[in-house]
């Protein structure tokens, strides 16, 4: 499994790319491989001001639909359009092609409680 230095996670196996005030979600290798074959990726809070650990989507994989939960507070400002036609990206490119939303982060101080890749690494596993 891959889990790359650069970005942060949480306990509920999303990953956080930061850029400045941005931030880019997606979930993590383990999670796709957990959820097996994403068919749909549902995201109808762009615009929208949430708290963390907040629902802001769904993803629905053949056996299952799952909750898709905000890392830090913040306006989603961007969806991902390209999973709406192809959303096996999050299966075959989850840091890369398969991101989900981009957020302008709220309070920046919570990046502190998010997990490293070393912790993440412990959480599930690997």
């Amino acid at each position: 499994m891959n889990f790359p230095d650069n970005l942060h996670y949480t306990k509920d196996h999303e990953w956080i790319r930061i850029d400045g005030q941005v931030a880019t979600v997606g979930i993590t290798d383990f999670a796709q491989g957990e959820l097996g074959d994403i068919v749909y990726v549902d995201i109808d809070t762009i615009g929208k001001k949430l708290p963390a650990e907040s629902v802001f989507g769904t993803v629905e994989a053949v056996k299952t639909v799952s909750d898709l939960f905000l890392p830090l507070s913040g306006t989603i400002t961007e969806k991902n359009s390209i999973l709406d036609a192809q959303p096996e990206l999050v299966n075959t490119d989850p840091y890369g092609d398969g991101w989900m939303v981009k957020v302008n982060i709220d309070d920046s101080s919570e990046i502190a409680h998010l997990l490293t890749a070393v912790a993440y690494r412990s959480l599930v596993g690997a």
